[in-house]
């Protein structure tokens, strides 16, 4: 079965970005939420935009054909 990328619609603080991002990886979400503020506040490149785009970009979960 082929893995597919979405935005978590369970799973979601802001715009369920990580939360599908960790159901693809299998990383915990909380995990990855630590490590992007932690690079946000660091400055590392523009993780903000990056995040912003992807919103855009990645479909909802819903939308995602199984």
């Amino acid at each position: 079965m082929k893995k597919k990328l979405y935005r978590s619609t369970q799973n979601r603080m802001l715009g369920g970005v990580l939360g599908g991002l960790a159901d693809y990886t299998g990383i915990d979400a909380s995990l990855l939420r630590i490590l992007a503020v932690v690079g946000f506040i660091l400055g590392v490149g523009s993780l903000g935009l990056i995040y912003l785009i992807w919103i855009f970009i990645v479909p909802n979960e819903g939308d995602v054909y199984r």
